[in-house]
């Protein structure tokens, strides 16, 4: 699987799991928000250390500014990602952060998909897409067993 599908894939998983657990009730929003942030912080980790960095170095000037932004915009989830995290669960504040989270999430999804990788596809090649697809989905493997070790799961 090629890098920009892996990511795709990462992104309809979590809109899935945004949209469950918006209209879940708050015990069960609370179990989904954990699954949210696992893919979230996994896909965010790929993301920043594998991919952004290569398509820094291979792209154009218009694709590293895009890809800058896409960086802000991780550190913002990432902010919510630790409020919901620290939250009491019968918090009133719990739902309207996750709808926030929610509307960053498919703000970012959006870009990504529709302004970002229409210049990777422009810019980088297939064979180039597939190795560093191999390498995040290699990454992401041990990301998620390394997080899951580390919190007794």
């Amino acid at each position: 699987m090629n890098a920009l599908e892996l990511l795709i894939e990462d992104h309809s998983k979590v809109d899935e799991l945004l949209t469950e657990a918006e209209n879940a009730e708050s015990q069960e929003q609370v179990r989904l928000f954990k699954q949210i942030k696992e893919e979230l912080d996994a896909h965010a980790h790929i993301e920043e250390t594998i991919f952004y960095p290569y398509m820094k170095e291979h792209g154009d000037e218009e694709l590293s500014d895009i890809i800058l932004e896409g960086i802000e915009e991780h550190r913002q989830v990432k902010m919510f990602l630790r409020e919901l995290d620290g939250l009491a669960e019968d918090s009133e504040k719990f739902e309207p952060k996750l709808k926030v989270l929610k509307e960053d999430v498919e703000h970012h999804v959006e870009e990504e998909e529709n302004e970002m990788f229409p210049m990777i596809r422009d810019q980088i090649e297939e064979e180039a897409l597939e190795s560093l697809g191999v390498e995040m989905e290699e990454e992401k493997r041990k990301f998620l067993k390394s997080s899951n070790a580390s919190s007794g799961r």
